[in-house]
């Protein structure tokens, strides 16, 4: 088995390009624009397997994408390409637009052309993963999960160019018969996470005795669902999905961001203590603009109809992250001395 993999050098793609060749045993060719999100370090594991392949793109660059398809003859897409941080979204939409939106158009049109010269089993078994947010279904209030059928009311840039991208992805499957099936999954956390991300850089800052931010009232709640998981639920959806379907993939773990917080700083006091409590450091700021209050993720028919089931609970996979990053300092030590994760983005300027 040969997958391609956009945005194969992020945090989530590279989880999946480790596991697809360490653990599976397939080849894998990731595809990468190599934007400050992706880092070829986090694909170090396997960079020197057989089956690994590495090809610099931006998908917005449609003749350089389709070059890629025909050089390498994948057996299957996942596509994870794309601007995924919300804060930096308020602010830099451009960004989001042309590389959710035009870059998936291309993704799907290169595998179309991709899919229509393949024959017999070749052209049976292809797929294309399209893999998306629970964000493009909104906020929900305090009761309530997200299913497959909830009605899309993405709130930021981010999730309204994401709500696009699935609503390309699923026209590709009527309209043309592209095999296309399309996963939503609660928020990633684990090892090779960019630090401007929640987790990683509450670690962080608590690790160099800086301030945590934690935005509103830190009552804000997230499904978390740890990486590993998430890939191994992608390569199931990319063998046993229906094409036209959509799998909702959550960890079962809804935690408020200030819980998550308090979580990370309990586990530092154990594994790193210092003088006085990481709590101490927590600092809460401004929320951010459209801030939904609540994600859940109902994950019923990934379990039910594929088997799926996450191993990670939210308790054992937090303490794999924080012992990961006090242990790999030479993987976020380079990005935190570029800036990465050091300013707050997303303000609005008043």
């Amino acid at each position: 088995m040969k997958a391609l993999i956009t945005g194969g050098a992020g945090f989530i793609g590279s989880a999946l390009a480790r596991h697809v060749i360490g653990g599976l045993g397939w080849r894998a060719v990731v595809v990468d624009k190599l934007t400050y999100a992706g880092n070829l370090s986090s694909l170090a594991p396997v960079s020197d397997a057989d089956g690994y392949a590495f090809a610099q793109v931006d998908i917005c660059d449609r003749a350089a994408l389709a070059a890629v398809f025909a050089k390498h003859q994948p057996d299957l897409v996942f596509h994870l390409a794309a601007e995924s941080h919300v804060d930096r979204s308020i602010t830099h939409a451009a960004a989001f637009i042309e590389t959710n939106l035009v870059g998936t158009f291309n993704v799907l049109e290169c595998a179309r052309q991709h899919w229509l010269g393949l024959k017999g089993e070749a052209r049976d078994a292809f797929r294309v993963v399209h893999i998306s947010t629970d964000e493009v279904f909104g906020s929900l209030g305090d009761e309530g999960l997200f299913r497959e059928d909830t009605p899309y009311d993405p709130r930021s840039p981010y999730s309204a160019s994401k709500a696009g991208a699935d609503h390309l992805a699923s026209a590709w499957f009527h309209t043309y018969g592209l095999p296309v099936v399309i996963s939503n999954c609660s928020n990633n956390y684990g090892p090779y996470h960019l630090p401007e991300k929640l987790i990683p850089l509450t670690i962080l800052n608590a690790l160099d005795g800086k301030a945590l931010p934690v935005y509103g009232d830190g009552t804000n709640v997230r499904d978390w669902l740890y990486v590993d998981d998430h890939v191994a639920a992608l390569c199931l959806i990319a063998e046993k999905g229906a094409p036209g379907r959509s799998y909702n993939v959550g960890g079962r773990n809804e935690r408020m961001n200030i819980d998550v917080v308090h979580r990370i700083c309990d586990l530092l006091d154990a594994m790193a203590p210092k003088q006085s409590t990481h709590r101490d450091l927590i600092t809460f700021v401004a929320d951010r603009p459209g801030h939904d209050h609540r994600y859940a993720i109902d994950a019923t028919r990934l379990e039910t109809e594929l088997g799926w089931r996450a191993r990670e609970t939210f308790e054992t996979g937090m303490e794999r992250t924080v012992r990961w990053y006090l242990d790999n300092e030479h993987w976020w030590g380079p990005l935190r001395a570029a800036g990465v994760g050091v300013a707050r983005q997303g303000l609005l300027k008043t």
